[in-house]
């Protein structure tokens, strides 16, 4: 995989929403803390353009998108929020200029079209909270976000649980939201997940779909041959009126029951107020012990 350089003081980064539509007001906690950090910003030109629920049109979110890749001077993309809208662009995408010089994107849920893109590209991204939850974040979250951006070592540790497999590995570790992983199967943005570890969280599901995604993944190989499982956030669930019988963590571990590797429930990353930093696509030690999780990756920086 190919690593963006690290951020440096001084540095202009971008903002974009590929997705929901924002306001100024909602982004003004994290203009804050990106100048604390040394950051110059810069927004999209159609940042706080309304269509319906969206951030504008679907030509000038990727209008922005495309801008802010071919762009020089701008050596991160965050995206702003999530929400939906991210896959009607990313068939229209040039990443030429990406792959001649890439650069960090950031986000998490639905962003998580972008980043299996650019992991199949061989690009490195960060899984990592958007400028909308930074009001809301926990400061391991942020701090976490900064140490990946500037190319500091980055450690993640979570309590032990009772789902937990024992094991430690070295892999890249890729994936993302659940939804959207099974919502790409059989499409151009399939993950590849061999040799590697997969990650995935997810929000406001029924159960039964948590059950209906995970099989369908199994069914299209995603779990043949991975190394280990992280397991974040399965946020707020729903069920039926005629109960499920099981809880998203308990479906999720008997569709691991067979796998003979590491596996990591509760972790702190997804749709949560502490969600870490994952560098997708970086060389990353898991180890799962009785006593709790350490989630470690390899320094390697570049500038």
């Amino acid at each position: 995989m190919r690593q963006p350089p690290s951020l440096q003081k001084g540095d202009r980064v971008g903002i974009i929403s590929t997705a929901r539509k924002i306001s100024r007001k909602e982004l003004k906690p994290a203009l804050r803390l990106l100048k604390e950090w040394g950051l110059e910003v810069q927004l999209g030109k159609n940042l706080f353009k309304k269509h319906h629920q969206f951030a504008g049109t679907a030509q000038q979110r990727l209008s922005d998108l495309q801008g802010f890749l071919e762009d020089d001077q701008i050596k991160a993309i965050f995206c702003a929020r999530g929400g939906y809208g991210t896959v009607q662009l990313v068939d229209d995408v040039n990443f030429f200029k990406l792959i001649e010089s890439p650069k960090w994107v950031v986000g998490y849920s639905d962003v998580t079209v972008l980043h299996n893109k650019l992991s199949l590209m061989g690009i490195e991204s960060l899984h990592a909270t958007m400028p909308i939850n930074f009001n809301t974040n926990t400061k391991e979250s942020l701090e976490s976000l900064r140490q990946a951006l500037f190319g500091e070592p980055l450690e993640i540790s979570a309590p032990s649980h009772p789902f937990n497999k024992t094991g430690t590995v070295t892999a890249e570790i890729t994936g993302g939201n659940l939804s959207m992983l099974y919502s790409q199967c059989g499409s151009e943005t399939r993950l590849q997940t061999k040799g590697r570890i997969l990650f995935f969280e997810d929000l406001d599901e029924y159960l039964y779909h948590i059950d209906r995604m995970l099989f369908n993944l199994n069914r299209n190989g995603y779990f043949e041959e991975l190394v280990g499982i992280v397991v974040g956030g399965l946020t707020d669930m729903n069920d039926n009126m005629i109960p499920y019988g099981s809880s998203a963590e308990e479906i999720a571990r008997d569709h691991f029951a067979s796998l003979a590797v590491p596996v990591a429930f509760g972790f702190p990353a997804g749709h949560l107020k502490d969600n870490r930093t994952l560098i997708f696509g970086r060389q990353a030690e898991l180890s799962v012990k009785n006593s709790g999780v350490i989630l470690s990756f390899r320094h390697g920086a570049t500038h």
